[in-house]
């Protein structure tokens, strides 16, 4: 009897502490991080919650919007007036807030050809190009072309911070130098880094300029019509007039040799005696 009442004893020792153990806390482990290239996970939205991260597809278009593209257009086009058609273009390019790069007329009537380049707005590119259409008997060709530049200007970007901290620098060292020598070392030093971040904004400002405003080339060729079989202004008395100067041209021409040849006999005349004679005595 007294055996059973010690194991029970026993037996309710080892439990309780059993019993008032805590169970162990499960730490939540962290998700791995993104490798180089890829998106970070995005967090679950909690309950009644607002989503503030944006989503892939909201990156990809606000980085797509913010690419600057430069676009070109080049056409040929058959007008029934060079010089209506060219004024028509002008007037195209000031109606959409553009304007007339260059623009040249050569020949006459027939022969005349016409060039133009304008610039437009970038959002109204497609529709110049239309109106552009519509301002043609035909069009013979029409091209266009875009580029990317938005890496190029991110990379401006980065030189002219670099050379705007460059040349922090220097106004610094420029305030505590107190040697000639010195100050005139560090003044052009910082005159060359101006000068580089001078050309950087220019640089910058014609991407912008040229994204912005899309540049179109034309060029002008009148509608066939029919040709004379004679040109204008042809005569027959002025083509026998100018035939006739050309033989006594050339009779001119003629005489003048002969008078040199006479002129030069004893040149002439004096080494071909010396040839004959050592021909002669050869033989």
């Amino acid at each position: 009897m007294k055996r059973l009442i010690i194991g029970l004893a026993l037996v309710m020792l080892l439990l309780v502490p059993v019993s008032c153990a805590r169970a162990p806390e499960v730490v939540p482990t962290p998700p791995p991080a993104p490798m180089p290239g890829e998106i970070a996970p995005v967090a679950p939205m909690p309950e009644g919650g607002k989503a503030s991260a944006p989503t892939f597809s909201t990156l990809v278009t606000s980085s797509t919007q913010d690419r600057m593209i430069v676009r070109t257009g080049d056409m040929a086009l058959v007008v029934k007036n060079i010089v209506q058609a060219r004024d028509d273009i002008a007037q195209l390019a000031a109606r959409f807030d553009g304007y007339v790069v260059s623009s040249q007329i050569s020949g006459e009537e027939e022969e005349m050809r016409g060039w133009i380049s304008i610039r437009v707005p970038d959002e109204k590119f497609d529709q110049a190009l239309a109106e552009l259409r519509n301002l043609a008997v035909r069009v013979k060709s029409e091209s266009t072309s875009s580029q990317d530049v938005t890496e190029e200007y991110i990379d401006l970007e980065s030189r002219l911070k670099n050379a705007e901290a460059t040349e922090k620098q220097y106004l610094a060292l420029l305030e505590k130098a107190t040697d000639v020598e010195d100050i005139l070392k560090i003044y052009e030093s910082l005159s060359q880094v101006r000068q580089q971040i001078e050309q950087i904004k220019g640089q910058m400002q014609y991407l912008e300029r040229t994204s912005s405003m899309s540049q179109i080339s034309v060029s002008l060729e009148p509608q066939a019509t029919a040709k004379p079989l004679v040109h204008a202004g042809w005569s027959a008395l002025e083509a026998l007039k100018s035939a006739v100067r050309g033989i006594i041209f050339f009779g001119q021409w003629l005489g003048t040799i002969a008078i040199w040849l006479i002129i030069f006999i004893p040149v002439w005349g004096t080494i071909l005696g010396i040839i004959y004679w050592r021909r002669k005595k050869k033989a």
